[in-house]
């Protein structure tokens, strides 16, 4: 018999769900019958798997060990503590307690590894908890720390991670909900009026590559509406900086947007214009100008209040204050 206590982090998910994560190798069939003849159960009594876990529960396995061992698989394999690489990345940490860490990533990183041999932002915070102890190596069978809010590899600032599944789940609730305001700096080809909102549809190629921009509501069900606001803080001769605020959150959609308004962004090779780009590459522009600046949380209680109306500000990076330099003999 094995017997294992729910962490904190494990709490709030539903119990064949932590099942599947804990025995990776079992099937769920396999799984529901241990349940029905109480060959597993929680916190001594017969369950189903619906029940809602809590911190501190009990699990007890009446299986061999090497029926346990055997659909727990080899397990993954993870950094001991202190010689992964979150120290050797310079990544600043602006906001962190017991639920939540808001990193400002810089641009370049992927958020979430495309490949085996990526090192993302989520292995990043993986090791940076496991260094300063937040975490513990055994959590991860069962529970992995994550990013809530993706930023393109070129794209810098703010990312909110969670660093409990409660943590996660409440970050996630915020964002779906809109009640969290996020917004960016850019810069950007031409010059917009002084305020403005684009209202129009987004459709992503089914290889989930470019995305598509449409005033109105394309026949393709897959389209979904997108609404971008703006406010213009400087103008130059042949640019603008801007501050955006997101209301919706989808697949390049700033970038997206603001080239189908004709105010591609600098440096945006997608979605950009090729002229302009090699223009500002003498002001060391490489890829797109476009910074994630400010959360704006809305009023939060219990494990969430140290975030209660709280603003978090990602300062401007290098190749912005540069940008900005280049362009201040260049006014209109």
């Amino acid at each position: 018999m094995r017997e294992v206590t729910i962490g904190p982090n494990e709490g709030g998910q539903r119990f064949d769900k932590y099942l599947k994560k804990y025995l990776k190798e079992a099937g769920s069939g396999f799984l529901y019958k241990m349940l029905r003849k109480k060959n597993i159960t929680l916190n001594g009594r017969k369950a189903d798997g619906s029940e809602k876990l809590e911190a501190g529960d009990t699990v007890r396995f009446f299986l061999s060990e090497e029926t346990l061992d055997k659909f727990r698989g080899a397990g993954p394999k993870f950094p001991e503590k202190g010689t992964g690489q979150a120290h050797s990345l310079s990544i600043s940490v602006l906001y962190e307690d017991s639920q939540v860490l808001l990193a400002d990533k810089p641009a370049g990183l992927l958020t979430q590894k495309a490949r085996t041999q990526d090192y993302s932002l989520n292995d990043w915070l993986t090791d940076h908890l496991l260094e300063n102890g937040s975490l513990r190596k055994e959590e991860l069978s069962t529970f992995h720390p994550s990013v809530c809010n993706r930023l393109d590899r070129n794209t810098s600032g703010l990312v909110i991670c969670g660093k409990t599944l409660a943590g996660s789940q409440k970050m996630s609730e915020l964002i779906r909900s809109r009640s969290l305001h996020k917004y960016y700096r850019l810069f950007a080809a031409g010059r917009p009026t002084k305020e403005g909102l684009a209202e129009s549809w987004l459709l992503r190629d089914e290889n989930g590559g470019n995305v598509h921009i449409y005033d109105r509501k394309p026949q393709d069900s897959r389209a979904v509406p997108v609404r971008t606001g703006w406010k213009l803080l400087e103008a130059y001769e042949n640019c603008s900086y801007l501050e955006v605020e997101l209301f919706t959150g989808k697949t390049h959609q700033i970038r997206a947007q603001m080239a189908a308004l004709g105010f591609p962004l600098i440096g945006d090779v997608r979605y950009g214009n090729e002229a302009v780009n090699r223009y500002f590459r003498k002001a060391g522009v490489r890829s797109q100008l476009l910074h994630a600046f400010r959360l704006e949380f809305p009023p939060l209680d219990g494990l969430f209040s140290g975030l209660s109306e709280r603003n978090v500000v990602a300062p401007e990076p290098e190749i912005f204050l540069r940008m900005r330099r280049f362009c201040e003999g260049r006014r209109p």
